[in-house]
């Protein structure tokens, strides 16, 4: 049975009309990218500097990593501070609108380790199956 707000999250997700909205598509393309949700896992935790983010995430290269960051930062998810110092240091953090998206994350994630072996399972009946009977 569907609480209220399960019925009224439904009734909201009009393919239609979030398919007619050009902004909307570009604005899930800019935060649910793969980059961009594992920066927003690391920096949900602290703040970080590029170089301690740019340890975090395995793989990230440093353009890819300054594109996402910039993207994050103009739609207002992610807040750029220099630090004064001896030396040029920038440091990272979550927004109050950056922190309502940690939420919906934590069930991406979750949904991801808890469905991560039938998505195997799939992948390998997926695999398997005569291509050439297609």
């Amino acid at each position: 049975m569907l609480t209220t707000d399960d019925q009224i999250l439904r009734d909201e997700l009009d393919l239609g009309a979030y398919m007619a909205d050009p902004s909307s598509r570009l604005m899930l393309d800019q935060i649910a990218d793969k980059w961009s949700i594992l920066i927003l896992a690391a920096l949900c935790k602290k703040p970080l500097r590029f170089n301690e983010l740019k340890r975090c995430l395995d793989g990230i290269t440093q353009k890819a990593l300054t594109q996402a960051l910039r993207r994050l930062e103009r739609n207002g998810i992610l807040a750029r501070r220099v630090i004064p110092s001896s030396q040029v240091a920038v440091e990272y953090s979550v927004t109050p609108l950056g922190f309502t998206l940690e939420e919906p994350f934590k069930a991406l994630f979750f949904w991801t380790i808890h469905n991560s072996a039938a998505v195997t399972d799939a992948r390998e009946a997926f695999d398997g199956r005569d291509v050439e009977g297609l």
